[in-house]
């Protein structure tokens, strides 16, 4: 191993300095000598990574313990693993136990190597954190170290990752107290395969706002949920399990929960206790908007009216809409307004508070959601849209992929060996009855030697 450090520290010097001469005798960009000096580096990174497989191999053919319960099957057997550097391509011995017979190549398994692995971890992170951003096709070919995926390579990388749950990253402090909580809620409109909709929903939790430069705010210790529900329950469940955890929910006077109105998010106050709702002023806004469209002079007294909380003059003010209106289309949309604002009245009147500073819903959920899912011309399986969500909302939350992927690795590494414990348990314990079952049969305990007594007691092992 220092032999090759030796010679690839000289790698470096030597083809850093070519690197540099050519970039000033041939009067290169400063980017050229960059993807010269990346391409040496990936070079470099195979040959270390490829140096250290081998040398765990002749490590293990070394120890002691090996050699007492292990013996040599086959040596120098090829194996190729895809990394962030490039391909590795490395040799190592196959062994076979004495005492189970089971084969092996046990240097790959104490470096975590799978059998069938192709990829190591750490590509597998690249390719799926590119995913999130751009198309699964796009992620395969900007993959470090040269080397091109297919979409399906990605799609099956994120797969086995599976959907990440919504409190994978850890609450960083617990119990906290605050005054106020903010909830905000909204959906995205994803097509689906066969021209349906699905629609991920997006809760977030946050402690109000800060200013973080002119006119940019940020929201304080925001926390958020996503994925496709069949009960918007489930969803909630988990927004309040959460609350009790990162809360101290006692000390919390006031619960603000904003959105559209919506019957599933309106349901959330049915699990926030104390929580009470506030629509959000930008889906007013549609609603009005519509509603005076064809009487433009009527916009600002309707929003005079609902600014004065006069909920009989507003409601007023639509019947007289609906008195000059004639097309039945533009009716339907006066009443369709009417009935939104009458039944979302209290939420409407909650934007007034002194200690509420609106909502942020629909530039979340197009940042969040809608940049990737339903934003371009695509179409989406719902295991797809539920996974990408969630990826999404892991890295908004700070969750870190490559350890997601690696913890998850070595998880199920200690369930197989779980499994395979419990597999030569179960062996050991049948082998034991088998043994006592044999040792009641009257023939074996009888001194005469017949055919029969000679095949049930070899059965025996006796």
């Amino acid at each position: 191993m220092e032999l090759i450090i030796q010679e690839i520290a000289e790698k470096i010097i030597k083809t850093s300095e070519e690197n540099l001469i050519s970039m000033l005798e041939e009067k290169k960009d400063i980017s050229e000598f960059i993807k010269k000096t990346r391409e040496m580096l990936d070079e470099i990174g195979v040959d270390i990574v490829s140096e250290a497989l081998r040398a765990t191999d002749r490590i293990v053919k070394k120890d002691k313990s090996r050699k007492r319960d292990w013996y040599v099957e086959r040596k120098a057997d090829h194996k190729t693993i895809a990394t962030i550097f490039g391909t590795v391509e490395y040799e190592r011995t196959y062994y076979k136990s004495k005492k189970t017979k089971e084969c092996r190549y046990l240097s790959d398994a104490i470096v975590g190597i799978a059998a069938h692995e192709k990829m190591d971890t750490m590509l597998k992170a690249e390719l799926i954190e590119n995913a999130i951003d751009i198309s699964y096709n796009k992620s395969g070919r900007k993959s470090s170290g040269e080397i091109e995926f297919t979409s399906q390579t990605v799609m099956n990388s994120i797969r086995e990752l599976d959907s990440v749950a919504n409190d994978a990253v850890e609450i960083k402090e617990k119990k906290k107290k605050v005054d106020i909580i903010y909830i905000e809620a909204d959906e995205d409109h994803v097509s689906n395969q066969a021209g349906k909709t699905i629609e991920p929903k997006l809760i977030y939790v946050h402690e109000g706002r800060k200013l973080i430069s002119k006119d940019r705010w940020e929201l304080k210790n925001k926390r958020c949920f996503t994925g496709v529900y069949r009960k918007s329950e489930d969803l909630w469940l988990e927004v309040a399990a959460y609350l009790e955890e990162a809360y101290d929910m006692d000390r919390c006077n006031r619960i603000y929960l904003s959105g559209d109105g919506a019957n599933w998010i309106k349901e959330g106050l049915n699990w926030i206790k104390g929580s009470q709702y506030v629509l959000d002023m930008f889906h007013l806004s549609k609603y009005i908007k519509k509603a005076t469209a064809h009487m433009p002079h009527t916009t600002h007294i309707m929003w005079k009216y609902i600014n004065a909380n006069e909920k009989g003059f507003t409601m007023e003010l639509f019947d007289a809409l609906l008195e000059e209106t004639e097309s039945e289309t533009r009716k339907e949309t006066v009443k369709e307004a009417k009935r939104y604002v009458k039944n979302h009245w209290t939420g409407i009147q909650n934007n007034y508070n002194e200690d509420y500073h609106g909502c942020s819903a629909e530039g979340h959920i197009s940042h969040i959601l809608s940049d990737r899912l339903s934003s371009r011309p695509l179409s989406w399986k719902e295991l797809g849209v539920d996974q990408m969500a969630r990826l999404r909302v892991f890295r908004e939350n700070g969750g870190n992929i490559f350890q997601k992927l690696l913890d998850k690795k070595k998880k199920n590494q200690k369930q197989m060996r779980i499994e395979e414990l419990d597999s030569k348990m179960l062996e050991k314990r049948a082998n034991k009855r088998i043994q006592e079952q044999m040792g009641n049969i009257g023939i074996l305990n009888t001194g005469k030697r017949t055919g029969a007594y000679k095949a049930l007691h070899s059965l025996r092992g006796a």
